[in-house]
């Protein structure tokens, strides 16, 4: 099996994903919207916020959500350790295929480096 190129990966989905925004201008404006103020700190910080999203796309299997959620948490300051203990915690809810995904999430993080 070849080894993910995430940062082409990334490329490829915000490509789609801007296609998809233009052919529904309405859903997707409300759906930023949306992410905008879920991720915003309040009581919890957004650091935190992205590890939990991570944590979401891991056991929804989801490689998008790993790319997207693993570049944001790194952005909002996520060290390594930090998302192997997000992804323990997606283990824990979300048995051996969180631990299939969150190998693929460790991954992501580690070729997505800023």
């Amino acid at each position: 099996m070849a080894e993910t190129d995430w940062t082409a990966f990334t490329d490829q989905t915000n490509r789609r994903m801007a296609e998809l925004r233009k052919a529904m201008p309405e859903p997707a404006k409300g759906f930023g919207a949306l992410a905008q103020a879920a991720i915003a700190p309040g009581v919890l910080d957004s650091k935190t916020k992205e590890l939990i999203a991570l944590a979401i796309g891991i056991t929804a299997r989801c490689d998008g959500c790993l790319a997207f959620h693993a570049k944001a948490a790194r952005k909002h300051g996520a060290t390594r350790e930090e998302v192997v203990e997000t992804i323990g915690v997606a283990l824990y809810m979300g048995g051996g295929p969180s631990m299939i995904y969150g190998a693929e999430a460790l991954s992501c993080f580690d070729a997505l480096d800023e």
